[in-house]
């Protein structure tokens, strides 16, 4: 696989934000599907590029999939604290499932912590629905940490995101 991980180009924007969106819904993983709030931030890469990096797989210039990195606790961090670099909206298109396409993702997010000054340790949450992107944290070097599961809607109870980190 010829895959090539770089940053978004702003022509890119569009077309990764519906990628993004459409594999979130595509897999059930917005409680309130097309109504979700959350929506709107998954298709918002502009916004995501101007606080964070943003980075892309592609391959013969067709988008396979992208993640936000966010480094040493970023505005875009949901729980990253000092020292701490974060992974967030890794998706990758469904046609492009099962070729490496969203480790080769987390790989180049973990380089990219490796290489800022300071970070000692990648975060980042994930549904508990999501089990092969947990196969690809562990099998990364990725640990559970329960202590650090959190809600990010805590007046509805049954929406844990559960966490996960690795030290650099």
């Amino acid at each position: 696989m010829d895959t090539l991980i770089r940053r978004v180009k702003p022509t890119e924007y569009g077309p990764l934000g519906e990628m993004t969106a459409h594999a979130y819904l595509a897999d059930g993983l917005l409680d309130f599907g097309e109504s979700d709030e959350y929506l709107h931030e998954l298709r918002d890469v502009a916004r995501r590029a101007a606080a964070a990096d943003v980075l892309v797989a592609v391959e013969n210039d067709t988008l396979l999939g992208g993640v936000t990195f966010v480094p040493s606790g970023g505005p875009m961090a949901d729980i990253a604290g000092p020292g701490e670099a974060e992974i967030r909206m890794l998706a990758v298109s469904h046609t492009a499932r099962g070729r490496g396409t969203g480790e080769a993702l987390v790989a180049a997010c973990i380089d990219r912590a490796r290489a800022t000054p300071g970070c000692v340790r990648i975060v980042l949450s994930t549904q508990r629905t999501m089990r092969t992107a947990h196969r690809i944290y562990e099998r990364l070097g990725f640990t559970r940490t329960p202590e650090r599961d959190w809600n990010p809607l805590p007046q509805l109870a049954d929406i844990t995101l559960l966490t996960y980190q690795l030290t650099l």
